[in-house]
């Protein structure tokens, strides 16, 4: 197995099964076994062009449990892609960090910040991809349900980074993944192809209608908010367009018993979920949630040198 130790993590891609297995082997251990000062004195930058609650908390309690630090720094603060170029940015926290985390509007930024920083860098989101969501979702499958194996997921809506991310991420491990979306709104034909290079040749589907067929047998519903950040002025429109795609009491009615339903938050509550169904038994929103802290201790202390 490939040594993780200073290693990028841009992409679902950047690691292969067996290592994700081992980052899931880490994560449970983090979680259920005592706390240890795994990362004493190491320090993280934290950089944000987008808020986020659950990305913030999960990343600087992290460095906190394993006996680090992390330092959070905000759009005002550095002014990346405006009054800093990132690439100097990642030069300059190279020299006084181990880690780089950032959490951007453009996935060409967190590129260059990999390029040039001599530590390793996390994406915490970018427009193209959220690989710790969908790294940490994917470990919340098998905890709830013990295995990988034979396990589909229904993704409803928008073909955004969440998706793209959960497509890639089950292409490596080998899980069928089905997308509804309107037309339009879909995952592109170079993302469908990029997944079936793996060696699992991924079951995929994308479908332009929510039916019962699709879902019966579904381990797990996931949707997510149908107006991005950065895709504000598009809100509108995009109520109207995916009004068909919301999921409710009707369609995790025509689920199995033990299906569960996801989400990344923050959900737009009455948008593209209920409030019945988040706050259902086979809601496990706030478990995901949780686990991004478990699998992000997980990741650092596997890739911090």
């Amino acid at each position: 197995m490939n040594n993780l130790k200073g290693r990028k993590f841009l992409s679902a891609f950047d690691f292969i099964r067996e290592e994700i297995l081992k980052l899931f082997k880490d994560t449970d251990l983090l979680k259920n076994g005592p706390k240890k000062k795994l990362l004493k004195d190491k320090k993280i930058a934290v950089l944000f062009m987008k808020p986020s609650i659950r990305t913030r908390v999960s990343f600087e309690v992290g460095m906190y449990e394993l006996g680090g630090t992390a330092l959070i720094l905000g759009p005002d603060e550095v002014g990346m892609g405006k009054r800093e170029a990132p690439k100097d940015v990642a030069r300059v926290l190279s020299r006084m960090v181990d880690c780089i985390v950032a959490r951007v509007f453009s996935h060409n930024i967190i590129e260059e910040l990999a390029e040039y920083a001599d530590v390793p860098v996390i994406n915490g989101l970018s427009d193209h991809e959220h690989p710790c969501q969908a790294y940490s979702d994917i470990f919340t499958i098998k905890e709830v349900f013990q295995t990988l194996e034979n396990i589909k997921i229904v993704f409803i809506g928008d073909g955004n980074n969440v998706a793209r991310s959960l497509l890639y991420t089950c292409s490596i491990m080998g899980i069928e993944f089905i997308l509804i979306s309107p037309k339009n709104y879909s995952l592109t034909e170079e993302d469908l192809l990029k997944a079936n290079k793996n060696k699992f040749k991924i079951k995929y589907r994308v479908y332009n209608k929510i039916e019962k067929e699709l879902i019966k047998d579904a381990d797990c519903i996931y949707t997510d908010v149908w107006a991005s950040m950065g895709k504000e002025a598009e809100k509108e429109e995009r109520l109207r367009i995916f009004s068909k795609f919301q999921v409710n009491e009707r369609i995790m009615n025509w689920t199995k018993a033990e299906t569960i339903f996801m989400h990344c938050l923050p959900a737009h509550r009455s948008e593209e979920v209920t409030d019945e169904v988040i706050e259902s038994i086979k809601s496990k929103v706030f478990l995901q949630s949780e686990n991004r802290l478990h699998f992000q201790k997980a990741l650092l202390w596997n890739i911090i040198k």
